[in-house]
């Protein structure tokens, strides 16, 4: 899908076609399209497509012109009634007088700006335009990281309650969104300090102090996302070892519980057994013996705290 935007007055539009001072966005393009755009404003397609492998690291390059900017972007998606959330690389290029994004799924960030939920949004000063993306971005990690702690915090509670496997599963599915998190700002905190030393990218002086919020808001979210890790990581520790207690209570109560269901049945055995010289063979003496011999075994282990 293509997306073609330029400025009428302050606010993003529509265009049908791509000309100067356009932002053009491909989201999960086709051969096609991406063929047609580098064709019209001479980038190579092997840029293009940078940005479509899920693999690919964060980084920043120059190339016959063109800058290359590759960050990860966070994607939050629903499944189940759950929201897991995840990474995905976002391609920047800048030409001589045109931005492009590619990127293979359609995310907050980028609908955030399509919708002109951003202000102060101009295409024609492209390093501004580019720095407010990354600080978006920024600002997107941190958005998913309070909404990775609520989610965590309520299935905790959840767990207090029922000890399923299914809330374990939740939970281990939150801190995998977590180590993605961890992993893709760290690449990306690289890449904006080698942006920040001007060599790259120019940058003014409004614009340097843009990129340095970026980059405060960017060390905030790693430290709350290994703060959240190591949170998550420690509360399922702990809750596995409560269920594994809580299984070895189970076991020990159903253990004491088959003992005492077993001395009646010894009993009874012996005054079935087809032999002479028992004690007392008399139906009432056989159950009282059983009824006392199995209370006083409860007892004891009542006394040992065993149930």
């Amino acid at each position: 899908m293509t997306g073609i935007y330029k400025m009428v007055g302050s606010a993003l539009s529509v265009s049908d076609s791509i000309a100067d001072d356009c932002w053009i966005n491909l989201v999960n393009p086709s051969d096609e399209e991406i063929d047609n755009v580098s064709r019209l404003l001479s980038v190579d397609t092997g840029v293009l497509r940078a940005a479509l492998d899920e693999e690919e690291t964060s980084r920043v390059e120059t190339e016959n012109g063109n800058t290359l900017i590759i960050v990860d972007i966070p994607f939050a998606q629903k499944h189940n009634n759950l929201f897991t959330y995840e990474t995905v690389p976002l391609g920047i290029i800048t030409t001589e007088k045109n931005i492009i994004t590619v990127c293979l799924k359609e995310t907050a960030t980028i609908r955030d700006f399509v919708e002109g939920k951003v202000k102060n949004v101009h295409i024609n000063l492209k390093t501004r335009f580019i720095l407010q993306m990354l600080y978006k971005i920024a600002t997107q990690y941190l958005f998913y990281l309070k909404q990775i702690d609520k989610i965590s915090n309520y299935i905790e509670k959840q767990l207090h309650a029922s000890m399923k496997n299914k809330e374990l599963i939740q939970l281990l599915d939150l801190e995998k969104s977590l180590v993605f998190f961890s992993t893709s700002l760290k690449a990306n905190e690289v890449t904006l300090e080698k942006i920040l030393r001007g060599k790259v990218i120019k940058l003014y002086e409004e614009d340097q102090d843009l990129l340095e919020d970026v980059l405060i808001e960017i060390k905030q979210a790693i430290e709350m996302s290994t703060i959240y890790s190591n949170i998550l990581s420690g509360t399922m520790d702990a809750f596995a070892s409560v269920i594994s207690n809580n299984l070895n209570i189970v076991m020990k109560t159903l253990t004491v519980v088959t003992i005492l269901m077993a001395i009646p049945t010894m009993i009874a055995s012996f005054y079935g057994m087809n032999v002479d010289g028992i004690p007392a063979p008399h139906f009432w003496f056989v159950v009282l013996l059983s009824v006392a011999a199995a209370g006083l075994f409860g007892l004891y282990f009542f006394k040992k705290k065993m149930f």
